[in-house]
């Protein structure tokens, strides 16, 4: 039987399908022990916590249930202030629990690309989330991948387990330090939701503009169980691609994806979703907003696919243009393998309306008052299935991501 290290050691040289090829040995894998622990995130200087703040991180753990940093390759902060949740490095889950093991590599495999490959045969890192079993826990987990020096290939596993009944909150900002300008992250996540379960995710993305990110992200549902997505980039970033895919393999199964892109500067952003519909009556609603301007490539990809009756399924992306050198590909995928399953999709691509700009400016606006407007009321989407007090933190995660726009 080939082991796990086998498959990854066969796939190191392996280019992924989509997206720009990154030459890994352009950056350095950090020791693990590299940055000391710290007692509470008031401890990091004040540069470290502005930009933690920034993506959605509350260095003063209010209204948050526990609490994980990772900078560069160390855990240098985890603090569980919750009952219903279990929170820990991946490496020290691994000690601590036997069967975690056979977890690992399941949602996403590890020979997918040199990514996946690179990943685990690094130094384990990542975190580790767990919801006990019915247990319901409003207040979010707060997570954040950071990288605080240059030329550093970032790494993480994360393993995030939802327990028959639980329902819980994740917030994770991933970051780069004000004086970090050339880096690589690569963070692979896999979701498993239990029977009647539900796990909200909100990632927020703000990265230098030199920095390559590869996330790799796989979602295993069972029946009745919710998973929501939020994703949020509005910052430059040198190229991304990321192609998140849920597999809704029991009954009654829902997956709502949502993305925001910005395109600035000369960032390339590859940024899909994908859902496989395989329970009865699952459904699922992929959403996607994105603007272009400067010199800027979006690729926005949404694949459906219908494998079990009564499965429904919507696929929704728009993009506006802001510039002449900005492009915008929107690459919808629809597949159906039975009869009574339904799937739908919608897409545009266009440019800010001049009457629409006209009309605002003739209320007082200046013309990039007007603009600036109309590109905000763009960007905003619904924050569906969420607690009204989280869905209101959410949208303010958001406005405080898109600040200067």
């Amino acid at each position: 039987m080939v082991s796990i290290k086998d498959k990854a050691e066969s796939a190191v040289n392996k280019k992924a399908k989509i997206g720009a090829d990154i030459d890994l040995n352009e950056y350095q894998a950090p020791d693990i022990d590299a940055h000391e622990h710290i007692d509470s995130l008031d401890d990091l200087t004040k540069n470290d916590k502005e930009t933690l703040t920034s993506v959605g991180i509350m260095t003063d753990e209010e209204e948050r249930s526990a609490s994980f940093l990772q900078m560069d390759q160390s855990e240098v902060f985890v603090n569980n202030m919750y009952p219903g949740i279990e929170i820990m490095s991946t490496a020290q889950a691994l000690e601590k629990y036997d069967w975690l093991a056979d977890y690992m590599w399941n949602a996403v495999q590890v020979d997918a690309d040199k990514y996946t490959a690179t990943t685990e045969l690094g130094s384990r890192s990542g975190y580790f989330i767990r919801s006990l079993p019915g247990a319901k826990v409003e207040l979010p987990v707060q997570a954040c991948m950071y990288i605080g020096e240059d030329t550093v290939r970032q790494t993480a596993h994360n393993i995030i387990i939802a327990e028959e009944g639980s329902e819980m909150n994740i917030i994770t900002g991933c970051s780069t330090a004000k004086h970090v300008s050339n880096a690589a992250h690569i963070g692979v996540s896999e979701f498993y939701l239990k029977k009647d379960s539900k796990v909200s995710f909100t990632m927020v993305h703000s990265w230098a503009k030199e920095v390559d990110v590869r996330p790799r992200t796989g979602v295993i549902m069972d029946d009745n169980s919710t998973y929501i997505s939020n994703y949020i980039l509005t910052k430059p970033v040198r190229n991304i691609q990321a192609y998140p895919t849920a597999y809704a393999n029991g009954q009654n199964t829902k997956v709502f994806f949502q993305s925001i892109l910005a395109g600035k500067d000369d960032s390339v952003i590859d940024q899909g979703s994908r859902t496989e519909l395989n329970g009865i009556n699952s459904q699922s609603e992929m959403i996607t907003r994105a603007i272009s301007e400067d010199e800027s490539t979006i690729i926005t990809r949404g694949d459906l696919h219908g494998k079990a009756h009564e499965a429904k399924g919507h696929l929704e992306c728009m993009g506006l243009i802001l510039s002449d050198d900005s492009k915008i590909y929107s690459i919808p995928e629809l597949r159906g393998d039975c009869t009574d399953m339904e799937l739908s999709h919608e897409a545009a691509v266009g440019k800010i309306a001049e009457a629409e700009i006209q009309y605002l400016m003739a209320r007082g606006l200046t013309e990039d008052e007007a603009a600036s407007m109309i590109v905000r009321g763009f960007l905003d989407i619904d924050i569906k299935g969420l607690p009204e007090e989280l869905a209101k933190e959410t949208k303010n995660i958001m406005d405080l991501s898109m600040e200067g726009m």
